[in-house]
């Protein structure tokens, strides 16, 4: 049994059916993407992930809590972060207050503006922003204001902000997209890192292929809004209906 089950999940919306009996397993402490052509139903079944949407049937487990029902910030309370294809930051504000909220919004239940001006003092706070920022590699950054970072530079912030509430589970909704090459290799490097040293299990989706194949220990492939094959890398980019479901001929 994984971490994140997700068990004959139908999500439709009129006459179209996104998702059809899709099941799912992502095992604890690994990374597993969920890749797919245009359509296939990835968006749709993250947004079941967290609350965003519920499933017309079927159940989404997550470490034995049921996901269904739940609103984003309780879903978030019980161990489940998310990155967004944009960093979700706070522009205005400098690298080391971004990280500060999340901090504070763990200990005491509030991510808001308003928790800046209660952190004064707070000792074990600023330490474990601290810590996040050296985690990511952005602790010289830390006075610098977010909206001036590099898009590389702004999802590692955005990836010190998800730490900083110790998930179980990181959902990352394309994390390299608009990155240049270098900035793409070096978030493969920084999520590397992460997983190995906090053991958090993350589910990927993503549609650059060199991003998929660098990090992911297991690929579920989804098409026509069902899963149509779940394995390991290797045996993933040869598969006749992987093949098929890309370019709609089977080999």
């Amino acid at each position: 049994m994984g971490i994140l089950e997700v068990q004959n999940v139908n999500k439709s919306f009129g006459g179209l059916k996104a998702l059809q009996n899709v099941n799912l397993d992502i095992e604890e402490g690994t990374i597993h993407a969920i890749i797919g052509p245009n359509g296939a139903g990835k968006s749709t079944l993250l947004n079941c992930f967290v609350g965003k949407l519920i499933p017309d049937t079927g159940t989404v487990m997550f470490d034995g809590h049921s996901l269904l029902g739940r609103k984003p910030h309780e879903i978030n309370q019980i161990g489940v972060s998310r990155v967004f294809q944009t960093p979700e930051i706070f522009s205005d504000l400098t690298v080391a207050e971004n990280v500060l909220i999340p901090c504070f919004a763990k200990r005491d239940g509030a991510f808001t503006l308003n928790a800046l001006a209660r952190v004064s003092g707070e000792t074990d706070v600023r330490e474990k922003a601290e810590q996040m920022l050296i985690d990511v590699s952005m602790q010289d950054k830390k006075d610098m204001i977010a909206s001036s970072l590099s898009r590389g530079d702004k999802r590692r912030l955005e990836m010190a902000m998800c730490l900083s509430q110790d998930p179980k589970l990181l959902l990352l909704d394309e994390p390299t997209a608009g990155m240049a090459r270098a900035d793409t290799n070096n978030t493969i490097e920084l999520l590397a890192e992460i997983q190995e040293r906090r053991h958090i299990t993350m589910a990927v989706i993503e549609h650059d292929m060199h991003v998929v194949f660098s990090l992911a220990q297991k690929i579920s492939v989804l098409a026509q809004g069902t899963v149509i094959v779940e394995d390991l890398p290797e045996n993933i980019k040869g598969h006749p209906k992987v093949q098929e479901a890309y370019l709609g001929v089977a080999t």
